[in-house]
């Protein structure tokens, strides 16, 4: 490897409201804080794995608007010398996400405005001259485009991700969390195309049609291999990694299951859980690219996760690379027992 990673999808301004609390329908809340930085599979995977190493070639796939958002997108990537920001096309107006902070749970809820990435489909993905060792791309159900309908493969998506693979490219995907019942069809096409299967577990449970979390939010452990190996029989090649707070789970190449302990960390270091899942994916981007064993992966992928948290936005909280080994190893884990 040496080409780098190329990451399509969308690139959003995300515009966050740290509030109170959620209010019930109708209810007020306060807001306390009022912050812009930058949202979406693109920039926070990019900005997340230039952080970590400044020596990899990366490269941007995208749409963004003609506006200040556009403009405030390019400024704030193009700082990080090692991304190439030539694909990034300028249409419309630019995608952006209200989130909304519960200071009292740290969670966050996303009102998402499509803008210019709903168009985001092959046309703009050159593969014969993305020169790069993997392909992430980001998000399935967020990207209209690219969902679209495909005679032969399914989905654009899919169709992307196979000729990407015919080209020697090893392939990555991500999806979105959302309420609804689109992942059975949307996400299966392209796992017959991929590498590197990284999902949270709702997003997984929903895939395959089998809850990993019961009506009370406890994890569902025990059906955790179950999807796992559904997700395998509908064609990923290589890596599978489920991550949920509590730790991931994953099926490597060979079929040997490994599960990695998220680390237990101080209530006064979660800042906010924006950007967390990115991170965790460009923790294991990174170990793939570099060579790494999937059970590494996990690890950095948990540490990567948990320096995002530092931070109240998506990537300002990453950290380079020997930082991030640095805080698992010093960081204690999570000690339930998961099968």
């Amino acid at each position: 490897m040496g080409n780098g990673i190329a990451v399509a999808g969308n690139m959003t301004v995300d515009q966050l409201k740290k509030i109170d609390i959620y209010p019930e329908q109708s209810k007020l809340t306060t807001i306390r804080e009022i912050s812009c930085s930058l949202g979406g599979a693109v920039c926070n995977c990019l900005i997340d794995l230039a952080k970590i190493d400044s020596n990899i070639p990366l490269k941007a796939i995208s749409i963004i608007g003609n506006d200040d958002m556009g403009d405030y997108i390019l400024n704030t990537v193009g700082q990080y010398k090692n991304i190439d920001l030539s694909r990034v096309i300028r249409e419309g107006r630019s995608s952006f996400t209200d989130v909304m902070a519960d200071e009292t749970n740290k969670t966050r809820t996303f009102f998402f405005f499509r803008g210019s990435s709903s168009k985001f489909s092959d046309k703009y993905i050159d593969l014969d001259n993305i020169d790069a060792d993997i392909l992430h791309i980001g998000y399935i159900l967020l990207l209209d485009g690219m969902d679209a309908k495909d005679e032969k493969y399914g989905t654009v998506m899919a169709k992307v991700l196979c000729k990407a693979k015919e080209r020697g490219i090893k392939t990555s995907i991500d999806v979105v969390s959302e309420e609804s019942n689109r992942y059975s069809k949307l996400v299966p096409p392209s796992l017959k195309y991929t590498d590197y299967c990284i999902l949270n577990e709702i997003e997984a449970g929903k895939t395959v049609g089998i809850s990993l979390r019961s009506n009370n939010g406890k994890l569902i452990a025990e059906n955790i291999k179950e999807v796992l190996r559904k997700i395998r029989d509908m064609g990923v090649s290589r890596w599978i990694i489920i991550h949920a707070p509590e730790s991931s789970f994953g099926l490597d190449e060979n079929n040997n299951y490994y599960t990695v302990p998220s680390l237990k960390l101080p209530k006064d270091f979660i800042k906010g859980t924006v950007g967390a899942g990115d991170a965790f994916v460009s923790g294991v981007l990174y170990s793939a690219y570099k060579g790494y064993t999937m059970e590494k992966a996990m690890e950095i992928g948990a540490a990567a996760a948990a320096w995002s948290l530092s931070e109240a936005d998506s990537v300002s909280g990453m950290k380079p690379f020997k930082d991030v080994i640095e805080l698992y190893e010093r960081m204690p884990k999570q000690t339930e027992i998961f099968i």
